[in-house]
This record gives structure tokens, sequence and C-alpha cells, in this order.
């Protein structure tokens, strides 16, 4: 599953076109921030990427346990209809039937632990998402103020941007 990116790259060129033909320093120091926050971006958006896919494969590698956890069922099921037709309770079906018990049961632990991983992988994916968008956004407001040459909404931008870092620290933390 891949992040849809919006393309920013005409947008950081028009603030570094405008911090070097513009007669206002700070119009500078948005350039600089805005490049750090598309490679900020770039970072949380190839994590985000990554761990939606490990979970995508995490979910397949459970639904194959699950479906390895059924076909045990139907040999334990199919071994008792044999042993209830011939009315024979010899040794070696019962030592097959508790066989595929037990292996039904390691199969049924590894599903599960599969699905959780699977779980935790969407979650930090989905974190790490929120945070490539924040960033994204922020590096939108940051070319309005320079658009505009209004410096508050440059300070937005860093303030969303902060708030983006904020989402790609979560993304590590919880990992």
């Amino acid at each position: 599953m891949e992040e849809a990116e919006v393309p920013l790259e005409h947008l950081h060129e028009e603030i570094h076109h405008h911090a070097e033909h513009g007669g206002e320093k700070w119009i500078s120091w948005v350039a600089l921030s805005t490049a750090i926050l598309a490679v900020l971006a770039a970072i949380t958006g190839l994590l985000s990427g990554s761990h939606a896919n490990e979970a995508m494969m995490k979910q397949i590698e459970s639904a194959d346990q699950w479906a390895f956890y059924q076909a045990k069922g139907i040999k334990a099921a199919v071994l008792d209809a044999k042993m209830s037709l011939t009315g024979s309770t010899n040794d070696a079906d019962r030592e097959k039937a508790a066989k595929y018990s037990e292996e039904q049961s390691e199969i049924q632990k590894e599903a599960r632990a599969k699905e959780t991983e699977a779980k935790q992988n969407f979650h930090q994916h989905e974190v790490f998402a929120r945070g490539v968008t924040l960033l994204q956004i922020a590096i939108a407001v940051a070319a309005i103020s320079v658009l505009t040459k209004r410096r508050r909404y440059w300070m937005v931008s860093m303030i969303l941007g902060a708030i983006g870092c904020i989402f790609l620290a979560l993304g590590f933390v919880q990992h």
C-alpha cells in the first residue's frame, strides 16, 4: 500500500525563487525550513509505506496459518468419523487425533501472534501517515507565506511541521 503524495516540488521551487529574488530576509529561512520539512516528509512517507507493507504481509501469513489450522481440523474430523463408523479405537488413530489437536493449538497461537503483529504495524503506518500529512500541509502553508509575504503563515507552517515531527517520533517510540 503506497501513500499518495502531493506534488510539492513546484511550491518548493517557487519558494526558492522568491528567496533569491525577494527583498525580505525571512523568506530565506522559509526556503530552508521547507527543505527540511520536505526531507522529513519523505522519510516519514517511506516509514509509513514500509509499515503498511509489513502489516499486509503479516495479515497474509496469519490467513495462511488459519487455513492450515482448518486443514488440521478437517483431518481430525475425518479421523474421528472413521473411528466412529468402524467402531475401532486403535492406539495409532487415538495418537493421530491427539497429535492433530496439539498441532492445531500451536498453529492457532502462531496465527494470533501474526494477527497482533499486523495490527501493530498497521497502527504504526497510521501514525506515520498522519505525520506525512501534517508535514505536507506545513510545506504548503510555508509556500503561501512566501506568496502572500506574511510571516505569521510561516509560523503556522512551523507549528504544523512540529506536530508532524511529533507523529514521526511517536511512530518510532511505538516500535
